[in-house]
C-alpha cells in the first residue's frame, strides 16, 4: 500500500514539477509566436471541455485534446517557416488549456482525472523533450533532411512516447488497484491499437500538415477526430447502458428473494478482482464480470426456491441443473455467447473448466459460505481451501484469498 501512495507521488510530483517549470519558464522568458500558442491551446482546450466523461478502463477521455497537444510538441515549421516555441512553452500551452477547458466539468463536479492530467504533461514533455532541442539546433533536419523519413522520424517518436505512456499508465494503475502489472500493461498497450493509433497518428498530420499549410491545417484534422470521439461517446453511453440492463437482469434474483440483497454484485466485484490477479484482462475481465452478475439467474426457473439462495452447498446434480437454466435464461438476453458459457461450466468439475468459471465457481461459494455466522469470512476461506482437491481450484482460492486479505472490493452501484 505504502509503495502505491509512494509511485502515485513521484509521478503525480514529477508532473507538476515539469508544469510548474514549464509555466515559470514561460512567463519569464515571454511568449514565442503567440499566434501558434493561442491556436493549439484552444485546440487543446476545446479537446477537453468536449470529453466524455472517463469510465472504468478508460485510456484517454479526450483526444482530441491529445493529438493536439502532441502536434504542438513535434510542430517544427509553420507553412514553412521554422518555429521557436521549445520545450517549456510547449508545455505550459498544454496544461493552460487544458485547465482552462476543464473548468465546466470541475463546477459540474467532474474535474479532470489526475493520473490523466499527470500522464498528459509527462507524455507531452517526453515528446517535446525529443524533438524541440534537435529541430531547434538544426540538427534534426541535417541528418534526416525534410521527406518521408521526417515523416517516419515523428512516428516512431509518437510510437515511442505512446509505450512510455502506457508504461506510466500502467504503473499507476498498479499503485491504485494492486493488481499484476503484466495485464495492466497488456490492457495499455491494448488500447494503443484503437483510440491510441488515432491520437499519434493524427498528432503526427496535424504537425506535418501545420508545416506545410500553416495553422490552417488546424481544423481540417481536427475535424475528423472531433467526430471520432463524438461517436466514441455514443458507443460509451451504449456500453454503459448495456451494463446497467445485466445488472438490472442480475437483481432479479434478489428482487424475487431467490438470492441475498447485494449477492450478485459482491460476487461480480470480487470475481472482476480476483480475474485480474490470475492474469484476466480486456473483453475476457468483462465476460467475467457479466458472468458473474449473472451466474444465479438459473434460480428464477426452479419451482421451488433455494433455501438462503445458497448454491454452494446443493448437490453436485442440483448446481449444474441451476446453471444450464441459468445459461439458457443467458442466451436470451443477446450477450456475447462467452458469457452464457461461463454461466454454464460454473458447476462443473473446476479440472475440467476453464479460469472464468472457476473464478465464478470459487467466489459464488465463498459468498455464499461466508453469509453464514457459522464460519464468517475467515471460516468460508478454511472451507474453500479444504475443498481444493475436488471443488475448487488452488490457485483460484489463493487468489481470492490474496485480494481479501488486501481488503476485498468495493461493488459496483445497482445499475
Amino acid at each position: 500500500m505504502n509503495g502505491g501512495r509512494v509511485t502515485i507521488g513521484l509521478v503525480h510530483g514529477a508532473a507538476l514539477l515539469l508544469a510548474l517549470g514549464g509555466l515559470a519558464g514561460t512567463l519569464w522568458q515571454g511568449l514565442d509566436e503567440p499566434g501558434h500558442a493561442l491556436a493549439f491551446g484552444v485546440l487543446v482546450a476545446l479537446g477537453e471541455l468536449t470529453r466524455r466523461g472517463a469510465q472504468r478502463g478508460e485510456r484517454e477521455p479526450a483526444p482530441l485534446a491529445a493529438a493536439g497537444a502532441l502536434a504542438y510538441a513535434l510542430l517544427g515549421e509553420s507553412a514553412g517557416r521554422p518555429t521557436t516555441h521549445g520545450v517549456l512553452q510547449t508545455v505550459a500551452v498544454v496544461v493552460a488549456a487544458g485547465l482552462v477547458g476543464s473548468v465546466p466539468h470541475i463546477a459540474r463536479g467532474h474535474g479532470p482525472d489526475r493520473d490523466q492530467l499527470a500522464l498528459r504533461v509527462l507524455t507531452v514533455g517526453f515528446a517535446a523533450l525529443c524533438f524541440q532541442p534537435l529541430y531547434n539546433a538544426g540538427t534534426l533536419t541535417a541528418r534526416i533532411g525534410e521527406g518521408p523519413q521526417y515523416a517516419l522520424f515523428l512516428l516512431l517518436l509518437l510510437l515511442l512516447t505512446a509505450l512510455c505512456g502506457a508504461v506510466v499508465a500502467a504503473l499507476l494503475r498498479r499503485a491504485r488497484q494492486h493488481h499484476p502489472y503484466g495485464p495492466l500493461l497488456r490492457d495499455e498497450l491494448r488500447a494503443l491499437l484503437g483510440i491510441g493509433s488515432a491520437v499519434c497518428a493524427t498528432g503526427a498530420v496535424m504537425a506535418l500538415g501545420v508545416a506545410v499549410a500553416g495553422l490552417w491545417a488546424l481544423p481540417v484534422f481536427a475535424v475528423p477526430l472531433l467526430l471520432t470521439q463524438v461517436s466514441l461517446r455514443r458507443w460509451a453511453a451504449v456500453r454503459t447502458t448495456n451494463r446497467q440492463t445485466i445488472a438490472s437482469l442480475a437483481r432479479a434474483t434478489e428482487i424475487a428473494g431467490c438470492t441475498p440483497p447485494g449477492h450478485a454484485r459482491r460476487v461480480a466485484a470480487l470475481s472482476r478482482a480476483v480475474g485480474r490477479e490470475l492474469g484476466l484482462s480486456g473483453p475476457a475481465l468483462t465476460d467475467l464480470e457479466y458472468a458473474a452478475l449473472m451466474h444465479d439467474i438459473g434460480q428464477l426457473s426452479l419451482v421451488d426456491p433455494v433455501d438462503g439462495g445458497a448454491t454452494a452447498p446443493l448437490p453436485a446434480a442440483e448446481q449444474r441443473r441451476i446453471a444450464l437454466l441459468g445459461a439458457a435464461v443467458v442466451r436470451r438476453t443477446g450477450v456475447h455467447e462467452a458469457v452464457a458459457r461461463i454461466v454454464e461450466q460454473q458447476a462443473d468439475p473446476y479440472r475440467e473448466q476453464p479460469l472464468p468459471a472457476r473464478i465464478v465457481r470459487t467466489v459464488n461459494a465463498y459468498d455464499d459460505l461466508a453469509g453464514d455466522r457459522a464460519g464468517g469470512a475467515l471460516g468460508a476461506l478454511e472451507r474453500l481451501r479444504l475443498g481444493t482437491a475436488r471443488d475448487y481450484h488452488p490457485d483460484v482460492v489463493e487468489s481470492l484469498a490474496r485480494v481479501l486479505a488486501r481488503g476485498g472490493v468495493t461493488p459496483a452501484p445497482p445499475g
